[in-house]
């Protein structure tokens, strides 16, 4: 357990880049959505080379060497598919109104950043519009729409960023040359869900450090993810050594690799698409399967 406060680090420095989508809403002149679409597509490709090269192995060598290549492939692929059965129960379960990665328009952004910008109409924020048959625009009414719509988001992503927080925890406590680059495409995929968690807030209530603290806490549930897991593998499975059971240490691998390929599929590519034009998403997927690839190879 050497890594273990590093390993805490790298869930922190993740958590906190919802923070920095915060600021950006608030800061940037204009929505850079290629940046976003190239970035979130460059995560994708890390998690997605990562798993599948790197921790899904991690985990079969581990039961391997406990319970026989055969036995081991098995409760190593069981364990994968498992992850991705747990992180879709979780998203089926969040009471969520939006996509919290789908992009907002310029329009919808404007006023966070420039005062005199014309505020937006409520389908503008909303994405999708609501059942209301006047114009409603925003700073006239429904700041409790706006409210839920913005506090929901955040429950979202918290509850998200459990497993995300476990897989960069994991991956920090057996092997750092693998952790930096999960918390790299983490931290990336986490800034729009920052800009998705303020916009809304600060339409509701005007305030624009209210905004950025939900958006920030949000995010702290990685860190915190990150220390529920270590209190059960320290009360259940550890042993007195400080050494969590290879056994234990291959499934959770498994479902680690089973939860990032779901985030890749399910939330980062569809977000690189929506933020993007023509092959931009691609070319974030590529690249971040070749910096990874790279790495990989660089640090053996």
């Amino acid at each position: 357990m050497e890594n273990l406060w590093t390993a805490f680090g790298l869930t922190l420095i993740a958590g906190m880049s919802t923070g920095i989508g915060s600021i950006l809403a608030f800061t940037a002149k204009r929505t850079n959505y290629r940046f976003l679409s190239i970035s979130t597509g460059f995560s994708a490709g890390v998690m997605i080379y990562v798993s599948f090269v790197e921790i899904f192995y991690k985990g079969f060598d581990a039961l391997g060497e406990a319970y026989g290549q055969d036995v081991g492939a098995w409760i190593n692929t069981a364990a994968f598919f498992g992850g991705i059965i747990l992180i879709a129960i979780i998203d089926n379960l969040i009471p969520s109104l939006e996509n919290p990665h789908e992009p907002f328009s310029e329009r919808a952004i404007a006023p966070l950043h420039d005062p005199q910008a014309e505020y937006p109409t409520l389908s503008d924020v909303t994405r999708h519009g609501v059942d209301e048959v006047t114009p409603n625009h925003i700073h006239h009414i429904h700041h409790d729409h706006l409210m839920r719509l913005g506090i929901f988001t955040a429950l979202a992503i918290t509850i998200h960023n459990f497993p995300e927080g476990l897989a960069i925890f994991l991956s920090g406590l057996k092997d750092l040359q693998l952790a930096i680059p999960v918390t790299i495409a983490i931290a990336l995929h986490n800034i729009p869900e920052g800009i998705s968690v303020s916009v809304p807030i600060f339409y509701a209530t005007g305030n624009r450090k209210r905004a950025f603290m939900l958006s920030f806490l949000s995010g702290l549930a990685e860190p915190i993810g990150a220390v529920i897991a270590y209190g059960i593998l320290r009360i259940f499975f550890i042993e007195e050594s400080g050494i969590i059971p290879p056994q234990l240490m291959g499934i959770l691998f498994a479902g680690v690799a089973g939860i990032m390929v779901y985030i890749s599929l399910d939330q980062l590519l569809p977000t690189s698409r929506a933020y993007g034009k023509r092959h931009d998403s691609l070319l974030g997927l590529l690249g971040g399967m070749g910096v990874m690839a790279l790495s990989l190879l660089l640090l053996q």
